[in-house]
């Protein structure tokens, strides 16, 4: 297959939808020479904060001068993005032949009926195991798609394993509660396999008993270590990171928001326990790292007067985040808001945390897929301070009018919004 024809046969097994469950994944890594223990790997789990994480621990690596894959989901704009070494998405003659590989594989399997026909996310996941074994790369940090214990990632015995936090989510697939979700969340942990986490409250019940039985230990936010903020702003935060009695150090990250603070603290914890079994790896990198890295569609200030900020904030969990961010560095600012949403998601809920009864909001659909949420039927739950628009470029351009220079503007409720964003608006 040449790259179209790489696209078009992943966007046709988009019909399969998700089906959580490892034989199929399983069958595939066998098939290709098991490629994902070829690699050393870090893994990363939980319901927000996942790519923030998984690009810190990458960046932190490559400063050191190794050669670094990292697998997240979903892409922005192409395919490619999920596929990185040192931050430079896969090329497309390379993304063409890994699929085309991993396509003969598939093909073959289910022709013989050894399984059933792999998953989208699957044949990605093969696919980044399998270049990322041919690149020969000295780290790859994998990102789980969704859950942790039934995802297609969770076939490696990784240096370090990470859950961010746990919130509500997906709860069709990953349970109704805290405690439902958490457990699959820590179906990641392996025996004697370190884990960092952010979870708090009651998910911390499943992680610290799966955590005992593993055998693994558990570095916990707020006990084992934590971040206190030195200054912020939109453009980035200075904190200190304080672990234990013995280690204390300030650092500067460019990602804004209180819950980017938790995320670097996640990342660099974890690199320093990497770093324990590689010397190569050096507080400077840590530090390098962390202030270099960058995230995109997380807060991420595209542009002034007026400040333009995309944000794919898509759950409450993830609302609550951009709605504290807004009101710490926005607080007596105008704000409008281009707004489109799955629409098996939280919606109403995202919609209480994020607006004030004072905010604008032109809605628009997310993306031409047949989960987005049309604008009308967002307008009508948002109320009467919003407005219903048919595509994105109008909805920004009204949405910058409103706000004026002195405002804000935010382009948020999914990251395929933000895709939808980036690849329609010029600024």
């Amino acid at each position: 297959m040449n790259y179209d024809e790489s696209i078009a046969w992943l966007e046709s097994l988009g019909q399969f939808g998700i089906r959580l469950g490892m034989e199929r994944i399983q069958q595939l890594l066998f098939v290709l020479g098991h490629p994902e223990n070829q690699v050393k790997t870090i893994h990363v789990a939980g319901t927000n904060g996942k790519g923030s994480v998984t690009t810190m621990i990458a960046a932190i690596l490559a400063e050191a001068g190794l050669r670094v894959g990292k697998f997240t989901s979903p892409h922005l704009v192409r395919y490619n993005e999920r596929i990185q070494i040192n931050e430079k998405d896969i090329p497309d003659e390379d993304f063409a032949k890994v699929l085309t590989t991993v396509r003969e594989f598939a093909d073959d399997l289910v022709k013989k009926e050894a399984c059933e026909q792999p998953t989208q996310f699957e044949i990605l996941t093969a696919a980044a195991f399998h270049y990322f074994a041919l690149q020969q790369v000295d780290y790859a940090v994998i990102e789980v798609g969704l859950g942790g214990l039934w995802d297609s990632t969770n076939l490696i015995k990784p240096l370090v394993s990470v859950i961010t936090n746990i919130a509500l989510d997906h709860t069709k697939v990953l349970g109704n509660t805290i405690e439902e979700i958490a457990l699959q969340k820590a179906g990641i942990i392996k025996e004697k396999v370190p884990v960092v986490t952010g979870a708090e409250g009651n998910a911390l019940g499943p992680i610290r008993v799966m955590g005992a039985l593993k055998e693994a230990p558990l570095y916990e936010y707020g006990r084992s270590f934590r971040g206190q903020e030195i200054s912020s702003s939109v453009d980035g935060q200075k904190f200190r990171l304080m672990a234990g009695t013995n280690y204390a150090s300030e650092y500067e990250i460019q990602l804004p928001g209180a819950h980017q603070i938790v995320n670097a603290s996640l990342a660099i914890v974890a690199a320093k326990i990497v770093s324990k079994q590689d010397p190569r790896i050096t507080e400077e990198h840590l530090h390098l790292g962390a202030a270099h890295t960058k995230w995109p569609g997380r807060l991420e200030k595209i542009s002034s007067l007026p400040d333009v900020i995309l944000d794919g904030a898509h759950n409450p969990n993830g609302a609550e985040a951009l709605r504290n961010a807004l009101d710490k560095y926005y607080p007596d600012r105008k704000r409008a808001f281009v707004f489109g949403m799955m629409g098996d998601k939280s919606v109403d809920e995202v919609i209480r945390i994020l607006f004030r009864p004072s905010d604008t909001v032109f809605t628009v659909r997310a993306d031409d897929g047949p989960r987005a949420a049309e604008a009308a039927d967002l307008a009508a739950r948002v109320g009467s301070n919003a407005t219903p628009v048919d595509s994105v470029s109008r909805a920004y351009r009204q949405a910058c009018e409103a706000a004026g220079d002195d405002g804000v503007v935010c382009v948020c409720g999914s990251l395929y919004l933000v895709g939808t964003f980036k690849a329609s608006v010029r600024i």
